[in-house]
């Protein structure tokens, strides 16, 4: 009988899918779908709706604004009284009594001071409308309302001095009198803007501001069939929905409302199984690849579901984008946007306004995930934020475009939020590294990592083993070409096939790519069987050179797999050919994997191939055709690619790659006489 055990690990999808879709069905706020969706200028596609409940009608943004700059345009601006700035001018002006010697004259300019600074004197105001409105000075604890006007900015202070001496005392010098005494320092601001108080008292008006502008009493028409939708129905329909939302909800059973998430919850599961299983079945029978999937789902949820509650505007700051990013790091891009595409449509349900935030970060994620391919390390990552704050700000300028026909419905406070959100996709991106590491995943980024021909063990390889080396380099420009041409993973292909020989490290003598003297061969010394316990070895002792490494299991699974399960041929033959016994086949075969995947089959495939085409003479189209063919038919003949996940369509497309690439790698030089 089956365990319990077994039985789980065999039906682990159905199981994994359907406690996804309970756990997010519960994450989903309790609360129905308003039923009805409209646009402004189409017609009304419902039956007439009449108001079941009295309710406010709520004025637009338009109006709100409208109604804050009106009250902004009333603000009394506070400006603070600095009782000590007479003092210092009048200190100022004693110390200038040298220059001017005339009592009378001195007198008249002390008193006109006085007068000035009891007025009041400003730098400048920061608006030439103030001129004709009220401002309030805070003097000695009291208020003080005071006409803008009868208020002096410093330079009509300096000027108004300067006339007033002249109309006393007209036989004066008064341009070098002020030279000589300097009197434009006797005039200095005594009145400064108080910025918090204004602040204050613009604030406390607009809380004043009603958001409402009458009622609709229970039994009015709303809409009628048919009816085209203007901006006074939108409006009527706007404050509808928000009463609805607000105080009516959902008045059904709460459990069958949990039916319906659920269900809903599961058709999207549906559809991305479906759409794996033609595509990418292998995150199917995975399980952390699968987890992965199921998790950035529930993220898109569980974000949704929370910031729809505090408040339905910071949706637009949520970098839904990332979680494209996120997918893209791990798998082929052809599966990323209908990935991406699914696991976007419970945002629909959740949110208000759920088809204009679906629309515009599903564009955006697009957008960033081909950017990304670009433009994916250092400063250039914000190339990919620019681009998302334009995709974002263009397609909810369309939205507006369409809704009202004009530039009016725009609301400025969305660009910030669209701001916030180019920079949240580069900031929240680094979490790539933390599904790695939770999952087992193998990311981009890390392979890139990888790539790099100077990492310690490649460098190493280069050094110890430098033919092993070459030919690595060799095979993984062929894996790669071939990989990319089939829609494979092109660059864990790439990868696979740089590490995929490092086992030869340990005795690379024994490998012709690494003999430098040529009359001599160590295998001489050796039995065939010895021969061939060495070469076969290479596998063992790579996958165990890359776990010392802590090289992922993916890679390790290309050292693993790249000969399959064949045989060292050649040692063999001439095993039997001194006397060995046939039945002893199994001490000459690799001990490996077979290849599974794709990019497995590939670099298997570019191994056999590159080594053979070192002893090939005649690089002509027709003779490396005639010896890919030979290499890769023989492999599928002798069973190696038993259960890979490649057809024998993209099998001839990879042939027809080695064969083009052979020929780049080999065409004939032309002969220089130096």
């Amino acid at each position: 009988m089956e365990s319990m055990i077994d039985h789980i690990k065999r039906n682990h999808l159905y199981i994994s899918l359907f406690l996804a879709a309970l756990i997010l069905a519960f994450l989903i706020p309790n609360e129905g779908k308003f039923k009805y969706e409209y646009t402004r200028g189409r017609p009304w596609m419902y039956e007439t709706l009449i108001s079941p409940v009295d309710f406010p009608i709520l004025k637009n943004e338009a109006e709100l604004n409208a109604e804050k700059n009106q009250k902004a345009a009333l603000i009394v601006s506070y400006y603070n009284w600095s009782g000590n700035t007479l003092s210092v001018a009048e200190d100022y002006l004693m110390g200038r009594q040298e220059v001017i010697a005339d009592r009378q004259l001195f007198d008249f300019i002390d008193g006109y001071i006085q007068q000035i600074y009891e007025r009041g004197v400003v730098e400048n105001f920061p608006d030439s409308n103030i001129l004709g409105k009220a401002i309030i000075i805070q003097k000695n604890g009291e208020n003080i309302e005071t006409a803008a006007s009868e208020v002096y900015t410093r330079k009509q202070a300096q000027n108004l001095l300067r006339s007033s001496i002249v109309g006393q005392f007209p036989g004066l010098n008064i341009s070098e009198l002020f030279r000589e005494a300097d009197m434009d320092k006797l005039i200095v601001p005594n009145l400064s803007l108080d910025k918090n108080a204004t602040e204050m008292a613009h604030k406390n008006s607009i809380n004043y501001i009603s958001p409402t502008k009458g009622m609709l009493y229970a039994g009015q028409l709303i809409v009628a069939k048919g009816e085209t939708i203007t901006a006074d129905i939108e409006q009527l329909l706007d404050s509808y929905k928000a009463e609805y939302e607000m105080t009516m909800g959902y008045t059904g059973n709460l459990w069958l409302l949990k039916l319906g998430h659920f269900l809903f919850i599961s058709g999207i599961l549906v559809l991305f199984t479906i759409m794996l299983s033609f595509l990418k079945k292998e995150v199917l029978d995975e399980s952390n690849k699968l987890y992965f999937m199921l998790l950035q789902l529930g993220l898109i949820v569980a974000v949704t579901s929370v910031v729809k509650n505090i408040n339905i505007d910071y949706l637009y700051i949520i970098p839904f984008p990332v979680f494209a990013l996120y997918i893209t790091s791990f798998f082929t891009s052809k599966i990323v946007l209908p990935i991406y595409l699914i696991f976007m449509l419970p945002v629909v349900l959740i949110a208000q306004r759920g088809y204009e935030i679906y629309f515009l970060n599903v564009i955006a994620g697009g957008v960033v995930v081909y950017a990304f391919k670009y433009w994916n390390r250092g400063w250039l990552q914000f190339i990919n934020s620019i681009l998302v704050f334009l995709v974002l700000s263009l397609s909810y300028l369309s939205f507006r475009l369409i809704e009202y026909g004009s530039f009016s419905g725009l609301n400025s406070q969305y660009f910030l939020y669209f701001v916030w959100n180019a920079v949240l996709v580069v900031a929240a991106y680094p979490l790539v590294f933390l599904f790695e590491k939770i999952f087992g995943l193998l990311s981009n980024p890390r392979l890139r990592d990888l790539a790099d021909t100077t990492t310690p063990l490649l460098q190493k390889l280069s050094e110890v083993a430098p033919g092993t080396f070459q030919h690595s380099l060799q095979v993984a420009n062929l894996a790669e070409s071939a990989a990319r041409d089939i829609g494979a993973y092109a660059l864990l292909a790439r990868v696979g096939a740089l590490y995929h020989d490092i086992g030869k490290m340990e005795a690379p003598q024994y490998f012709t790519e690494n003999q430098i003297n040529t009359n001599f061969n160590p295998h001489e010394n050796l039995t065939p069987l010895e021969s061939a316990r060495i070469i076969i070895n290479h596998v063992d002792k790579g996958a165990e050179m890359a776990k010392k490494e802590r090289l992922p299991q993916n890679i390790i699974d290309f050292i693993l797999s790249h000969h399959g399960h064949s045989w060292a041929g050649f040692f063999y033959k001439k095993y039997l050919e001194q006397g060995g016994d046939p039945a002893n086949k199994s001490e000459f075969t690799y001990k490996g994997i077979l290849p599974a995947y794709k990019e497995q089959v590939i670099v298997m495939m570019a191994d056999a191939v590159e080594a053979a085409s070192r002893s090939v003479k005649d690089f002509s189209e027709e003779s490396l055709t005639e010896l890919v063919n030979r290499v890769v038919d023989g492999r599928v003949a002798d069973d190696q690619l038993y259960g890979a996940e490649i057809s024998i369509r993209e099998i001839g497309k990879v042939k027809r790659v080695f064969v083009q690439k052979l020929m780049q790698m080999n065409h004939r030089r032309v002969s220089y006489n130096v």
